[in-house]
């Protein structure tokens, strides 16, 4: 490839650990006899059911809303009766409400039935369209969708995100090969609704196929183009994005917004596309399974609500002695110790990390100021001394040496040769220096 390589300062070159399914073709796992809905999927308030134990529910139809601008309804991904509502374990660990579906036997596929002509949908059609489908980022962000599809300040760049960073993971990976039509598509109705002039699709070039598949997508276009990425985590992340592929500084605590941009995944984007086109609401989506372990890993598309213990055993996972199972990728997801926990909108992959590959639990050991926290923050901060001062509780500290700006990537962890948990101090710190923030 001629075209310069564009990236960003800092971070790591981590294995990528995506050739178990980076030439998997997509396809469907099978039907879980039972689905576990949580009415907050997303970054917001949560919705309120719509049903009640032991009513029949439709495949698509809505079962949770909010009134609140900052939140996205929940659809029934299977049809089936209402078993119950009632907390259970979400991929976060804690608890939610959640609405969980019996499924009916028999087919349990949403018809794919055109309802708007594509070339025809006005702006008002679109948004009202993603808010009513549910759409939430799918990158792991989990945002409304529709809250960036009204910005109020103007907009120039549309940037889709298919860096798709973390290993392991290469659900977006597929879907812009096989599916770059309708991502362009959807694109193109984003443009519009928010008044961007050009389109930017940013790929690591460990992705030459979806390189092709979109450019072939865009040629004779104005206004688009594929930005070639350097493979480097944390790639994908918003604000690194959009310095890789325009060149522009983001200040901390900027929003994408007031640099002029609206930075969404490439994920994302297709799911808007059909719930415009389609009326199809969220209520599935592509996961990668992988593991070196795992019998048949693969992308996925799998319905919300589904729990992990199906997709091991459909996938041939038997034995997990010693092996951890992490929902997301690797640096940035999260292992599970309850199995039942079901996969979210935000779910990305669900990975059997074999016990060669899982850290011995030690005691973990002060810092020796090494330096190399520092060195590949992509943030420029100071791990090590954050952490330090979220340790021991000095939460003004923190603050000043800008805690908040940490994006948890998990590249100081991964590489402290002390073994330090400094993610895990600092998200335990955040919402104590949150408090002081609102003094």
């Amino acid at each position: 490839m001629t075209e310069e390589v564009k990236t960003f300062e800092g971070g790591a070159h981590i294995p990528h650990f995506k050739i178990y399914t980076e030439a998997k073709p997509i396809e469907k796992l099978s039907s879980p006899s039972e689905v576990i809905i949580p009415l907050l999927q997303h970054s917001g308030v949560a919705c309120e059911p719509l049903v009640k134990e032991g009513d029949k529910v439709k495949i698509g139809q809505k079962i949770g809303e909010s009134e609140e601008f900052f939140s996205a309804p929940v659809h029934a991904s299977v049809s089936g009766t209402v078993k119950a509502i009632e907390p259970r374990t979400v991929p976060t660990g804690g608890q939610e409400t959640c609405i969980v579906i019996e499924a009916d036997d028999g087919p349990q596929e949403f018809e794919m039935k055109q309802v708007r002509d594509p070339e025809k949908v006005t702006v008002e059609e679109y948004r009202e369209c993603v808010r009513e489908g549910g759409v939430a980022g799918m990158g792991g962000a989990g945002l409304p969708t529709h809250v960036q599809t009204s910005p109020r300040q103007p907009v120039d760049t549309l940037l889709l995100n298919g860096a798709e960073c973390e290993p392991f993971l290469t659900c977006d990976h597929r879907l812009m090969v096989e599916r770059a039509a309708d991502l362009v598509k959807g694109a193109e109705f984003l443009m519009k609704s928010i008044g961007a002039k050009s389109t930017i699709f940013g790929i690591e070039v460990n992705k030459p196929d979806a390189i092709k598949a979109v450019q072939d997508q865009i040629e004779g276009k104005t206004g688009f183009e594929v930005a070639p990425l350097e493979v480097k985590y944390p790639q994908g992340f918003k604000s690194h994005l959009i310095k890789a592929c325009t060149g522009r500084d983001v200040p901390r605590g900027a929003r994408s917004a007031e640099l002029g941009c609206i930075v969404r995944n490439v994920g994302t984007t297709v799911a808007a596309y059909e719930a415009t086109v389609y009326d199809k609401p969220l209520i599935e989506r592509i996961i990668t399974v992988s593991g070196p372990n795992v019998p048949k890993p693969g992308n996925y598309i799998i319905k919300i609500g589904t729990p992990a213990s199906h997709i091991l055993k459909a996938c041939g996972v038997e034995d997990l002695e010693g092996s951890k199972v992490v929902l997301g990728g690797p640096m940035t997801g999260l292992a599970q110790t309850d199995l039942e926990v079901p996969v979210v909108k935000s779910t990305t992959g669900v990975v059997v990390l074999p016990p060669n590959m899982v850290r011995e639990e030690v005691d973990y050991m002060d810092c020796v100021r090494c330096g190399k926290c520092v060195e590949h923050c992509p943030m420029i901060l100071y791990p090590n001394q954050i952490s330090t001062f979220a340790e021991a509780e000095a939460y003004e500290e923190a603050l000043e040496w800008d805690i908040m700006d940490c994006i948890e990537c998990g590249i100081c962890a991964y590489i402290c040769p002390s073994y330090r948990p400094i993610v895990h101090m600092i998200q335990r710190a955040k919402p104590e220096v949150e408090k002081l923030q609102k003094r």
